[in-house]
């Protein structure tokens, strides 16, 4: 967890500890699984059979088969293991570790770890290009963003945010030109231009990245207090983020580069989940 986040609430419920089945039509928990300890972020499998779970309390990934709720593996990684993303172009699960600032590759079908890197920073979350050639990572205590050669599994560069940006959430536009990256306490959204050697023309400052390949800064969007967890709408037009501190959803137009609005939620919202009708 991060630090000064959760000192002021209650210790944790472990026997609550676990993955949640809902019924998106009727909003109702249908079942719980238990996965692990202190289960934070998960993502589903390439092929949809199985989810891959964070285990922030025993440094460990769990992979769970969703069609039975069943244990199907555990792969050791380091510790506070927080985020989790699966590369689309070939499946490879991708953990982020807070404490030691360390990213590992696991292959879901042998269950191994197949590569190490190091981002520093305390990693929070990942986010890939649609092509998976290139993975985004967050790095919350860094204030900066490290990207990653998802081929060769090589960080290529570390590229700052603003004064004041602690980064959280992760998301690429569907065209893979723009990543959204939640600043935490820096209660904005940074919209980042993907693309190579290409300077967007921006009335905003702009950031230059580190390294081979250049990334910039298009705008910073205001959104709620301690903006956390974020997704986009299926259009890709609008990008939500949970405010953790408001208590709050914003939604934000990305077309004109605004927050429309903020929507009332319950305390401390975390992560967002978009289900399509």
């Amino acid at each position: 967890m991060a630090p000064g986040v959760d000192e002021n609430r209650a210790p944790a419920d472990k026997s609550a500890d676990g993955l949640g089945v809902i019924d998106p039509v009727a909003h109702k928990l249908i079942d719980r699984w238990h996965v692990g300890s202190d289960p934070e972020q998960f993502a589903i499998s390439k092929d949809g059979r199985f989810a891959i779970i964070a285990n922030e309390d025993d440094a460990s990934a769990s992979i769970v088969d969703l069609g039975s709720g069943q244990s199907r593996g555990k792969i050791k990684v380091s510790e506070e293991p927080e985020g989790v993303g699966v590369n689309p172009r070939n499946g490879e699960v991708y953990v982020t570790c807070e404490e030691k600032g360390e990213m590992f590759v696991i292959d879901p079908d042998q269950q191994r770890v197949i590569a190490k890197i190091e981002t520093g920073g305390r990693p929070r979350s990942v986010a890939f290009l649609p092509d998976g050639s290139r993975a985004y990572v967050a790095c919350e205590n860094g204030g900066y963003v490290a990207v990653i050669d998802a081929r060769s599994h090589k960080l290529l560069s570390k590229f700052q945010l603003p004064s004041g940006s602690l980064p959280m959430g992760t998301a690429v536009s569907h065209d893979g030109k723009e990543l959204y990256v939640s600043t935490g306490r820096g209660n904005a959204v940074a919209i980042i231009d993907t693309q190579k050697n290409e300077v967007p023309r921006s009335p905003l400052p702009s950031a230059r990245g580190e390294g081979e390949g250049e990334e910039w800064i298009v705008a910073m969007i205001p959104v709620g207090n301690r903006a956390w967890g974020i997704a986009l709408d299926p259009s890709g037009s609008k990008l939500y983020t949970a405010n953790g501190a408001s208590n709050d959803l914003s939604v934000v137009d990305l077309k004109s580069r605004k927050e429309l609005r903020r929507i009332k939620v319950g305390d401390g919202p975390w992560g967002i989940a978009i289900v399509s009708k």
